[in-house]
């Protein structure tokens, strides 16, 4: 399976504006630029991008880690903080609240941290990232 995106830069670095476009369409043409990069435009960035990719990875493969130590998750909600300073990815934090009927915490807690090594994303990122993650189990 091959997944793929495409960027359209015009302009200088500061100055420019580009747009992004994925190949289901959820993104079409959609804006990115130092503005909302570096501060508060608007329109994407490409850290905000991984942020979502990190948590959606992350959020299904504790589903199937849950799955298959024996429960079915109710909902799994996850935020994901990606720390750019100096024009490098230094971290990447999962932040997860989950509701997973009959699991105690000791269990969930091993689950997320299966998910948390093993997701793609972080497989990816973790060849030079700090990968950490903080979870709640809801009752």
């Amino acid at each position: 399976m091959i997944r793929h995106a495409t960027a359209v830069w015009n302009g200088s670095g500061k100055e420019g504006n580009g747009h992004l476009t994925t190949q289901s369409t959820v993104l079409t043409d959609t804006q990115y630029s130092f503005l909302s990069r570096f501060e508060s435009g608007v329109g994407t960035n490409p850290e905000e991008l991984v942020a979502a990719a990190h948590a959606g990875c992350f959020s299904m493969k504790l589903s199937f880690v849950l799955g298959a130590a024996g429960f079915t998750p109710e909902k799994i909600d996850t935020k994901c903080e990606i720390t750019f300073v100096e024009g490098t990815l230094s971290k990447s934090h999962l932040i997860v609240s989950a509701t997973v009927p009959g699991i105690d915490d000791a269990k969930f807690q091993e689950c997320v941290k299966d998910a948390e090594q093993n997701c793609p994303i972080s497989k990816l990122l973790g060849k030079g990232l700090e990968i950490s993650s903080a979870a709640t189990l809801v009752a």
